[in-house]
């Protein structure tokens, strides 16, 4: 399929093509970034329901999309499948439902939101504060996949994963403070036309070893797992054990809830124009990260079926590189992977993926940092001038915390990362977010006890979990500290975090008052025509 060199040549020239692309998207995006409407908001309003909606799929698609999901495919079998189908799922149900009620004119951060809908504009730190929980761990394993993935397409050794990690770092840094909220989602938009590309190749190359026949593909992955018929039921990732079956239930749930309330997915909610545009991009979101699951499943079964399941967890116990080896093994060169056209495509494919979601996750965690721990939130003037530079700041800010840190923890704790921020996005965002739309008398009070209650309560469960010592994976594989037996705690945390939000309810006396949307709070803001019907 390839040349020696060939794939060298090809990933060079797609890397450097889709950052000159990108920057210069970038660039024209941050022509009218003059005030903190076009700042944060200018993505969503300005593409329409088609652009708005694949810019929300770029965001959803994540580094742990693409690598954990067919790692877990290609270890796990209908595990997961399971996993690939509750990410799909997710995000149809908050375009569906949480789509229309959270657009809203003058509001960037949930922060924002919560502020503007409750009328209280003391809950902008406690969901400052949450947001940045659920973000950070996010951004630290994007970027330091980034870094690995990069250093993968040169060719380049382990002492290059530093520099790496940095020239990623800057580059997030520059699609962020310069293109602002549109120019990420010019990113994002060019970002998914890449990576169902390099998907719908390596799925069409894979289920033609197999006469294009899923069945025949997934009995070879099955004969190949060493599994035998475990690997056609739920239940192998964590076992069948009690508390294998309650794990697997507070994954799935975890993952449900916690995708649809990410903060950077969210952000790119409120500015939508009206409720006909949010019904249409429903279709523009979900189509593509479906196709794009749909060929994850494909490529980690084709893993299983092609390497072993053995060869896959011993290169990484999570399965991560499952992706790229399975490449290695469909386009055998004598060079190695690196000199692989398929090889090349894929990578790159990866690499946009991470650096797209480092740059949407860094502007989301700025935006927090501005308007939710700056003060008064600025609308016109200098004032806002001032706001956007503070913003600018931030994510230069973040970013090189991001860069320093992410590069001293490397691979280490990449899925408990992962699973701290979904977890807080399930416990704490999800019952914060539904019960200020949907629960009449929710209060400031009840917001305040949820993120104050649950957050703690999810850092101590997780800190006595396996995901922190005792397994392969853990941050801490060499000690063994558990006293959680659960993995994901979310089958505690996420009926602990809706129960402390039910205690902040207001008397029913002035229930009839909340089913409205309040007077705005924030300086500039007016509702929607028909903002209380949608809700």
């Amino acid at each position: 399929m390839s040349g020696v060199g060939d794939g060298e040549s090809l990933a060079v020239m797609v890397f450097l093509g889709f950052v000159a692309v990108s920057l210069l998207l970038c660039g024209l995006a941050a022509a009218d970034l003059d005030d903190p409407e076009h700042f944060y908001a200018g993505g969503g309003a300005a593409f329409g329901p088609v652009g708005g909606g694949l810019a929300v799929a770029g965001d959803y698609i994540s580094a742990a999309t693409l690598l954990s999901t067919t790692g877990a495919v290609a270890l796990d079998g209908a595990d997961g499948i399971l996993f690939a189908c509750a990410t799909v799922v997710s995000l149809f149900l908050m375009m569906r439902f949480l789509g229309e009620p959270l657009r809203r004119k003058g509001v960037f951060t949930l922060g924002d939101f919560l502020a503007d809908r409750l009328g209280d504009p003391s809950v902008r730190r406690a969901l400052g504060i949450a947001s940045l929980v659920v973000l950070t761990p996010l951004l630290l394993v994007q970027l330091s996949t980034a870094g690995r993935i990069m250093a993968a397409m040169f060719g380049l050794p382990d002492g290059a994963l530093t520099g790496c990690t940095v020239a990623g770092g800057i580059l997030m840094v520059c699609y962020a403070a310069f293109g602002g909220m549109r120019g990420v989602g010019y990113v994002q938009i060019l970002k998914v036309g890449v990576v169902l590309t390099a998907l719908l190749l390596l799925a069409g190359i894979v289920l033609a070893r197999y006469g294009w026949s899923p069945p025949a593909l997934f009995g070879a992955a099955r004969d190949h797992s060493g599994a035998g018929a475990d690997y056609a039921r739920p239940g192998l990732h964590f076992g069948r054990s009690l508390a294998g079956r309650l794990d697997l239930i507070g994954f799935e749930a975890t993952l449900l809830i916690g995708a649809a309330c990410l903060p950077h997915i969210t952000m790119r909610l409120h500015p939508v124009a009206d409720a006909r545009t949010a019904r249409r991009a429903v279709a523009w979101a979900v189509g593509p990260v479906a196709v794009v699951c749909a060929g994850v499943v494909v490529a980690g079964l084709g893993a299983c079926a092609l390497l072993g399941r053995g060869p896959v967890r011993a290169a990484d116990p999570g399965g991560a590189t499952a992706l790229l080896m399975v490449t290695g093994a469909l386009d055998p060169v004598a060079g190695g992977p690196r000199h692989s056209m398929l090889f090349a495509t894929v990578a790159c494919a990866v690499f946009a993926t991470t650096l797209a979601a480092v740059a949407g996750i860094t502007l989301a965690a700025a935006s927090s940092l501005a308007r939710d721990f700056g003060g008064r939130p600025a609308h016109g003037g200098r004032s806002a001038a001032g706001e956007i530079r503070r913003a600018r700041l931030g994510i230069v800010l973040v970013g090189a915390v991001a860069v320093v840190v992410s590069a001293f923890l490397g691979d280490r704790g990449r899925l408990t990362l992962i699973s701290l921020s979904f977890t807080v996005a399930a416990s704490v965002l999800a019952p914060v977010l539904l019960y200020a739309l949907f629960l009449p008398g929710h209060s400031a009070t009840g917001v305040r006890r949820t993120v104050y209650g649950t957050l703690p309560l999810v850092v101590l469960l997780l800190a006595g979990s396996p995901a922190v010592s005792g397994t392969p994976f853990a941050v801490f594989p060499g000690h063994d500290v558990r006293w959680f037996p659960l993995q994901t705690p979310g089958l505690i945390t996420i009926p602990a975090g809706f129960l402390l939000g039910l205690t902040g309810r207001r008397p029913s006396r002035g229930a009839a008052a909340r089913t409205s949307w309040p007077r705005s709070t924030a300086v500039g803001a007016r509702p929607l025509d028909g903002a209380g019907a949608d809700l």
